[in-house]
């Protein structure tokens, strides 16, 4: 991996970059498609390539259990499994294995679980965890760290966050153990919403020279207000010379609040799991298409996009099919919002590069809050 900051705004710390990957170079602040399963529900490859999208994520956990790495192995990894030949960042399992099982036991060695699909047992050390993401194939792996749940009290924050600490040490040794030219590791920052521990975080990872790195224990419950101070006080903390990903975060007014502090990568569920309920994303704030008042309306869901969508489909229909259950609502709603996300992120490089970010930032946020005009 290699990373190159192209430019960086004047007016904030915002930065545009080139990320270097083997299957293919992304440029920063980029939006990630999740696709949790080797899929983008609803989507496929040809979808992805065609709204643009350079880099998705994928699951850990999930592709763990399930096709499983003996058939990951065998069908020569997730790229030929998915056939799709641009990069992937795989999580390390970490967030789901806290929080899809109340039955796991954590111990310094790893934390074993219960599968969530047909309740087996399973173990997940530090080590296994990079075994896994190495038999994906993904361009970057994440280390394994332990989720801190929110609330949660200082003492509880800080004896996690040397937990995470500890298992990031063992990650980065099995991952030099490897060929560590096709596959990067970034550590995980966490510390909840205490400042002290995230500085301190941020800091003992920085020490440990990972080529990138993330903020994690965010979007789990906690404030946006306490979202953007845990990003607030990280961002000063790592390698300016390195990329930075915000994990889990992915509504438009957090994701441009956090280009503001210097964040280059972002990716969410929310797009498409908005999208699959009939929530769809506009530069006036979001759209319920399920509402009545769209039922003869003849405008596109919005009329500055120019996603797949927009350019042909008008509201009336998205709602009617919406409405009457058809699979083809789920795939165009999804195409629009992932397409409004993933051309937010490039409109943002291109203030980034006209030293106008804030300006762009502002303007976006009072359009966005202007509903009644949707």
């Amino acid at each position: 991996m290699r990373y190159e900051i192209t430019h960086t705004a004047a007016d904030c710390a915002a930065r545009t970059g080139l990320l270097e990957l083997p299957h293919g170079t992304v440029e920063t602040p980029v939006f990630m498609p999740v696709g949790t399963q080797a899929s983008v529900k609803s989507l496929d490859s040809a979808d992805l390539l065609n709204l643009d999208a350079t880099i998705i994520l994928a699951n850990t956990y999930h592709l763990y259990l399930r096709p499983g790495m003996e058939v990951l192995d065998a069908m020569g990894g997730i790229h030929r499994f998915m056939h799709w030949d641009r990069p992937v960042l795989t999580d390390s399992g970490g967030f789901q294995v806290f929080s899809l099982s109340a039955l796991n036991k954590v111990s310094e060695e790893g934390v074993l679980f219960q599968s969530a699909i047909d309740g087996s047992r399973h173990f997940f050390s530090p080590e296994k965890a990079i075994d896994v993401q190495r038999t994906i194939g993904a361009d970057i792996m994440m280390c394994f760290d332990e989720c801190t749940e929110y609330p949660a009290d200082y003492d509880r924050a800080a004896a996690s966050m040397a937990m995470t600490e500890r298992w990031a040490k063992r990650c980065k040794t099995r991952w030099e153990e490897g060929d560590t030219e096709k596959q990067a590791l970034f550590g995980i920052v966490q510390g909840g919403v205490y400042e002290s521990l995230r500085k301190q975080s941020a800091s003992a990872l920085a020490d440990l020279d990972f080529p990138g790195y993330a903020v994690g224990g965010v979007s789990v419950g906690e404030s946006k207000e306490e979202m953007e101070a845990a990003v607030a006080w990280t961002m000063p903390c790592l390698p300016k010379m390195k990329p930075r990903y915000l994990m889990g975060v992915g509504a438009p007014e957090d994701m441009l609040t956090a280009i503001e502090y210097g964040v280059d990568m972002f990716d969410c569920v929310m797009p498409t799991r908005n999208a699959r309920h009939g929530n769809l994303f506009t530069r006036h704030g979001r759209m319920n298409i399920k509402n009545a008042r769209f039922a003869r309306d003849d405008a596109p869901v919005d009329r500055e996009c120019n996603c797949p969508v927009c350019q042909v489909y008008s509201r009336a229909y998205l709602r009617h099919l919406f409405r009457a259950g058809e699979l083809t609502s789920l795939r165009l709603n999804t195409l629009h919002n992932l397409c409004f996300m993933i051309q937010l992120a490039v409109q943002a490089r291109d203030a980034i590069r006209k030293d106008a970010y804030i300006a762009f930032k502002h303007a976006f946020l009072q359009a966005y809050n202007q509903r009644d005009r949707i």
